[in-house]
């Protein structure tokens, strides 16, 4: 592989009293003490006569190029270089293989557009933007979208290569059109089948396989009646959702009905649970402890307020535990961690978080100061409760450390006879905090 140019030499410029000198050049760094660059090339379907000239050329001169068996299938004769397929698990043995083979010129082949949903995240982590060379090809989201007349902006986008079916139920909305990346040639009935099972069965499917190239095909079907036999590993299915009258709406935003949920009666009801989660403020990529997790479902719409939102449940009950599970891959989170233990035990060893519920055992001792402690600067704390004893406990709290102490009262229209009355549901009291950033110092 060539190497980089040099950097260019310039005089070093120093200034006197009176006028203006020149010192002596000042060579950069030796090129050789540089690490090499690594280059990942993006190729197509369409395999070598899809790349650019001056890409072929890369990749004739490396030394290794490592890839997929399939990419790397796609190589014609003339690259001289040591082929590497990667092994499975990828992730883990990414560092040590870059690091083994950069030296002799090393290219990465992946497919498409590597940093979009590709191994480019995986790279830049490890060597690093500054030492990689990114050569993306047309993704098969860019590609399916052109075949389709959608705009790529109004489309969205759930990968199930590496990720539970369940992952794509969060993006199922009325009338939304989604791209869904296939794991292997049996992800079209797949979806099919769970897209029925969530009520949009009647909505229309197509699979596009092999895009961009000489064999790429068309399959279009309904989900409620797909019956097509598995065919190409490399396809994309494209949905256009249509949910049933009778299906359950999913909507965005904190509050789901109380009937989404499988619960034996200890939830948290929607009107408590939207102002719980707007008090917690889930943002992109942070992680929340919800301590006592009954249902999970405080743990669930963080974790739907954004596709990077994570939640630990921690759940003493083992039925209860299990529940929280089959609740979070219902409703499109499959990702939620279920801790089966008891508060604050159970807390020892889990990551920092940057938000904590507490639902339940406010009283047991030492669990609000064991919360407290593993909070980070500048994260919440919200704790609800409907008993004297708990709100004597929040009431302390809330003196020493301040934030905002709430009582939320709900009633709810209900037959009387012939007639309909307010039933009163029992009032929840609220406390919230920020944690301050200088805390450790209290």
């Amino acid at each position: 592989m060539t190497a980089p140019d040099p950097l260019p030499i310039f005089p070093r410029i120093t200034l006197t009293a009176g006028d203006l000198t020149l010192a002596p050049a000042v060579s950069p760094e030796p090129a050789a003490s540089r690490e090499p660059v690594v280059t990942l090339v993006g190729i197509g379907a369409d395999g070598w006569a899809g790349l650019t000239s001056s890409t072929m050329a890369l990749v004739e001169q490396a030394g290794v190029v490592i890839g997929g068996q399939r990419q790397l299938d796609l190589l014609p004769d003339t690259v001289s270089a040591e082929r590497v397929a990667w092994p499975s698990p990828l992730r883990p043995v990414v560092a040590a293989m870059v690091e083994r083979h950069r030296s002799r010129g090393l290219v990465v082949l992946a497919s498409g557009d590597p940093m979009c949903f590709g191994i480019g995240r995986a790279l830049v982590e490890e060597v690093g933007p500054q030492s990689l060379r990114v050569l993306p090809h047309p993704s098969s989201i860019s590609l399916a979208c052109a075949r389709l007349g959608w705009p790529v902006e109004d489309t969205d986008v759930v990968s199930l290569v590496g990720r539970p079916l369940a992952s794509l139920t969060a993006s199922l909305h009325q009338g939304r059109r989604v791209l869904v990346l296939s794991s292997d040639a049996a992800t079209p009935a797949q979806v099919a089948e769970l897209l029925t099972d969530r009520g949009f069965g009647g909505s229309a499917m197509t699979v596009l396989e092999q895009l961009g190239s000489p064999a790429e095909t068309r399959r279009p079907g309904v989900a409620r009646t797909w019956d097509a036999a598995p065919g190409s590993a490399l396809n994309v299915v494209a949905v256009e959702c249509l949910l049933s009258p009778r299906g359950t709406r999913l909507g965005l935003v904190p509050g789901l009905a109380d009937a989404a949920y499988e619960d034996d009666g200890q939830l948290t009801k929607r009107e408590v649970r939207a102002v719980t989660i707007s008090s917690l403020a889930p943002a992109p990529g942070e992680l929340l402890w919800d301590i006592g997790g009954g249902a999970g479902s405080i743990a669930i719409e963080w974790m739907r307020a954004h596709r990077t939102c994570r939640a630990i449940a921690i759940e003493s009950d083992g039925e209860r535990a299990a529940r929280i599970g089959r609740n979070a891959q219902a409703l499109g989170v499959p990702g939620l961690r279920v801790v089966n233990g008891r508060a604050p035990g159970a807390l020892a060893h889990l990551p920092c978080p940057d938000a904590i519920f507490v639902g339940g055992g406010l009283t047991s001792p030492g669990l609000l100061d064991s919360a407290w402690a593993a909070l980070r600067p500048g994260g919440r704390l919200v704790a609800n409760t409907v008993t004297l004893e708990s709100d004597a406990l929040l009431t302390q709290w809330y003196s020493r450390h301040g934030g905002e102490l709430i009582r939320v009262a709900t009633s709810r229209a209900r037959a009387m006879g012939d007639f309909t009355g307010w039933q009163q549901a029992m009032p929840v009291t609220q406390w919230s905090v920020t944690k301050p950033v200088d805390a450790a110092d209290r």
